[in-house]
C-alpha cells in the first residue's frame, strides 16, 4: 500500500490526534463525515489495537509495509518490543531533522532529506528512512543553508529533545544517546500495537 496523500485533517479527526503538531485539526473534536458529531461506537479490542497502530503510522508518515518491516526488525532486538519499535521510528533521519527544528513538520523534513539538503557526518544522505546511530552528526548542506524554509523553521523552533544536541549557528545536530520511553509520544500505547501484530 502506498503512502496516504489525502486530507490530513480527516485522519487527525478520525484518530483524535494532531498530526501537524499545531492542534488546528481538532477544533471540531469529532470524526469527519455527516455522522461524525453523533456518539462514537464503542471499539472492540481489535478496533482499539488497529486505531493505535494507525495513530503511530500516520504520526511518522510511513506506509504499511515500511511500518511492518520496522516492527519486525524491532521485535528481533533484545528488550521490550514496543519501546524498541518507537526508538527505531525516532531514529529515522526525517524524524530527527524534524526534532532538531530544521523543518516544521515530518513531511517537510522528509522532503528536505529526499531533495538532498541534509548530510550525515558530512556526506549527503537522501534516504528519509536512514537510521541514525548514536554519535552521528546531522547537518544542512552548504548550498542549502540559506533556504527560507529552513531558516523559518529554526527561528520558530523553541524545543529540542534532550537526546539531541543542536548547534543553531552551524545548523548541525547530533544524536547523543537513544531516547527513553518517557521522551517519546505519550499519547501512544505501544503495547496495543505489539498485540495487534502478535495476533
Amino acid at each position: 500500500m502506498s503512502r496516504y496523500t489525502g486530507p490530513k485533517f480527516k485522519i487527525s479527526r478520525r484518530l483524535g490526534i494532531s498530526l501537524s503538531g499545531t492542534g488546528k485539526e481538532l477544533k471540531r473534536p469529532f470524526p469527519p463525515g455527516q455522522h461524525g458529531p453523533g456518539q462514537r461506537k464503542k471499539l472492540s479490542e481489535y478496533g482499539l489495537q488497529l486505531q493505535e497502530k494507525q495513530k503511530l503510522r500516520h504520526m511518522y508518515g510511513l506506509s504499511e509495509k515500511q511500518f511492518r518491516n520496522l516492527f519486525d526488525r524491532a521485535s528481533k532486538i533484545p528488550g521490550i518490543s514496543g519501546e524498541n519499535f518507537m526508538i527505531l521510528l525516532e531514529r529515522r533521519l526525517d524524524n530527527l531533522v524534524y526534532r532538531l527544528g530544521l523543518a516544521n513538520t515530518r513531511a517537510g523534513a522528509r522532503q528536505l532529506v529526499a531533495h538532498g539538503h541534509i548530510t550525515v557526518n558530512g556526506k549527503k544522505v537522501d534516504i528519509p528512512s536512514y537510521l541514525v546511530n548514536v554519535g552521528e552528526v546531522i547537518g544542512v548542506r552548504e548550498r542549502s543553508r540559506n533556504l527560507k524554509v529552513i531558516k523559518d523553521a529554526v527561528a520558530s523552533n523553541n524545543f529540542v529533545p534532550e537526546y539531541l544536541d543542536f548547534n543553531e549557528k552551524a545548523l548541525e545536530g547530533k544524536l547523543t544517546r537513544l531516547p527513553e520511553r518517557a521522551e517519546l509520544p505519550p499519547e501512544i500505547n505501544e503495547k496495543l500495537i505489539v498485540e495487534f501484530y502478535s495476533r
